[in-house]
């Protein structure tokens, strides 16, 4: 079941729970995640990152738009952290149902021209768009990274501005997180407060970026209090290829099943644990 981020998210936001986001660069990662969306009967939201789209190929989408379709789940295909309009032009006429345009390192104004600009694109052919203010840092581990290794906090009378004037339909905030798998001895600690006062001014679904590795408890409070929107890249990926290394011990191996099988099944294990922290597990009926 094929729909936009408006939509998936609305439910989300008046129940109170949030939606995972998994970033999806191969059709192993992506069987993995549909498997385990239907096993939960849970919506979910498949990020593809422009450098991503640019690995698989826009073959690669029309295979996640085939497996949405197909699936009675609903599914959001979303890009990540588009920065260009050409990037977003070409999200739109491939098949995304969903963009981010990030302009978050851009002054205040020219951040709402730009998300403005990109709103009046997208809307009109029926594309919801996710805006960010205030810029989440980096662990130097993630495609999604941008330049900044700071956190810029989201300050919450900021975001009532930007959400009115930008016609943004998700706004990301920066509460704390990173991008990334978190070195040892460094563990970051969500404004859950700031998070509140946010809410309390924005009524669209917010989105919390940098999702892996944060403690289960802060998530799962983060997303009762609105965040309706998780990231979630490394720790799908890492699960993948940490048993993939594991598999490939074994010299003789060669068959992608055998290889591939027990690294999905690996993946499923974290993304079904995902969804039952989130909340997500049993909303599809929310949407029938």
């Amino acid at each position: 079941m094929l729909m936009n981020m408006e939509k998936i998210l609305s439910a989300a936001n008046e129940n109170c729970f949030a939606i995972p986001a998994f970033n999806t660069p191969t059709s192993m990662i992506l069987r993995g995640l549909i498997e385990a969306g239907e096993e939960a009967d849970a919506p979910m939201i498949i990020e593809i990152h422009p450098d991503e789209l640019e690995f698989a190929g826009e073959s690669f989408l029309k295979s996640v738009i085939e497996e949405a379709h197909k699936t009675h789940i609903p599914v959001c295909i979303h890009m990540d952290h588009g920065s260009r309009k050409d990037q977003i032009v070409k999200a739109i006429r491939c098949g995304y149902t969903s963009v981010m345009i990030d302009a978050s390192s851009r002054p205040f104004e020219e951040n709402v021209s730009i998300c403005r600009e990109v709103c009046e694109l997208a809307h009109s052919v029926g594309v919801s768009v996710e805006g960010e203010l205030g810029t989440i840092g980096t662990t130097n581990q993630d495609i999604e990274s941008t330049t900044s290794t700071e956190i810029r906090y989201t300050d919450p009378e900021a975001a009532k501005r930007f959400v009115e004037e930008s016609g943004v339909d998700t706004l990301a905030v920066a509460i704390g997180t990173c991008h990334g798998i978190y070195p040892e001895g460094r563990q970051p600690k969500l404004e859950l407060e700031r998070l509140r006062e946010i809410k309390e001014k924005v009524g669209i679904p917010l989105v919390l970026h940098g999702g892996s590795a944060n403690r289960d408890e802060e998530i799962a409070e983060a997303s009762r209090m609105g965040i309706n929107k998780i990231n979630i890249s490394s720790d799908v990926k890492d699960a993948f290829y940490q048993k993939c290394r594991e598999v490939l011990q074994n010299p003789y191996l060669r068959e992608p099943e055998d290889i591939y099988m027990p690294c999905i099944a690996q993946m499923k294990k974290v993304a079904l644990h995902k969804f039952e922290l989130l909340g997500t597990a049993g909303k599809a009926k929310l949407y029938k």
